[in-house]
């Protein structure tokens, strides 16, 4: 196991069978082994900076019922909300305060919130913050929606594929959703200039080892900016209510063999690692990734953008939240900077 780390450290390539070995026979040994590695590889791209993304969840409508989500359509018991624009100023006011210099804009796939109205958003928040970076979480849209927020000042762009295996994807997913226009929608932002950011859920029901070794196979292909991977959790509100979640242990191991597979790419400790347990941030960064996501979303809508239960910082005030996190990462040696955390590609 520890000459197939090796491989992947030196070439950043392992084979399929490869991956599904080293996956399979993972050990507390060979998983120190691996991070050992995939911290040297980070230090070497990003130092012991970790970049900070200031999210904004301005709406929890969706048109879409994705089986594991807990804003999905069909929750008739979600709280939805909308923010204003100028709400959302408001939240980019707040957070260019404590530092932040880029906003994540995320949101369920509402309609309610034309092309025009996001391209507005996006102009408005690069006139105020012209040194800031702009980045979109809200879906699957057209070519033409996503060159005019490019073209706005759109700077990235995330878009989870959840998973690979087109199989498991029909497990997760309603008829009306399709893996490949997900993929094609991904192949299109970069295609446009955004720094894009693929992902999954580690541990989804029904995923197996193969579903797995097709996500890395597909991030190996398109080659991301950013990849962000979390454990599945389940939402007591939607069919997969009664499923297991996905582990720490396993999405510790898979964000070690991403940062090796590509050693500059930008790798979130997400919230939902810190959701599952107490310090699973810190060890997100301690096993490779060099990104977190505090949440600058105003309190009173915290609670309604559940997509899945028990969520953390949802009570917290943005300075506490963001305060809270520089101790957390001063505590394993690494430190909160200032910055728009580019990809190492765009900084050159």
């Amino acid at each position: 196991m520890k000459q197939l780390v090796d491989k992947l450290y030196e070439t950043g390539n392992l084979s399929p069978e490869e991956y599904k070995e080293l996956i399979d026979n993972r050990n507390p040994e060979i998983a120190e082994y691996l991070f050992e590695k995939a911290r040297n590889v980070r230090i070497e791209n990003y130092g012991y900076d970790v970049y900070i993304r200031g999210l904004i969840e301005f709406t929890n409508y969706c048109r879409n019922d994705c089986f594991y989500c807990g804003i999905r359509k069909s929750n008739i018991k979600a709280e939805r909300y909308r923010l204003t624009k100028e709400q959302i100023l408001e939240c980019c006011d707040t957070g260019y305060e404590l530092g932040f210099r880029t906003f994540v804009l995320q949101g369920g796939e509402d309609e309610y919130f034309t092309d025009d109205k996001i391209v507005d958003i996006i102009r408005s928040i690069k006139v105020r913050y012209p040194d800031c970076a702009v980045t979109l979480s809200i879906g699957e849209r057209s070519y033409e929606s996503y060159k005019a927020f490019f073209d706005a000042g759109a700077d990235r762009y995330l878009l989870r594929h959840e998973t690979a295996d087109y199989g498991h994807y029909r497990k997760l997913h309603p008829r009306s959703l399709s893996l490949e226009n997900r993929m094609q929608c991904l192949f299109n932002l970069k295609e446009i200039g955004y720094q894009v950011g693929c992902g999954f859920m580690v541990g989804s029901p029904f995923q197996t080892t193969d579903c797995l070794v097709e996500d890395l196979l597909f991030i190996k292909k398109l080659n991301p900016h950013m990849v962000g991977i979390g454990p599945f959790i389940p939402h007591h509100a939607t069919p997969f209510a009664d499923k297991q979640a996905g582990t720490l242990e396993l999405t510790l191991f898979l964000l070690g063999i991403i940062r090796l597979m590509l050693p500059d790419v930008l790798l979130p400790a997400t919230t939902a690692l810190g959701t599952i347990h107490p310090k699973g941030r810190e060890m997100g960064i301690l096993a490779g990734a060099n990104v977190v996501m505090p949440n600058l979303s105003p309190k009173s809508v915290r609670k309604k953008y559940m997509l899945y239960d028990n969520k953390i910082c949802t009570g917290d005030e943005a300075a506490e939240c963001i305060s809270c996190m520089r101790r957390r990462m001063e505590s394993i040696g690494y430190r909160i900077t200032v910055s728009r955390g580019d990809h190492k590609s765009i900084q050159q």
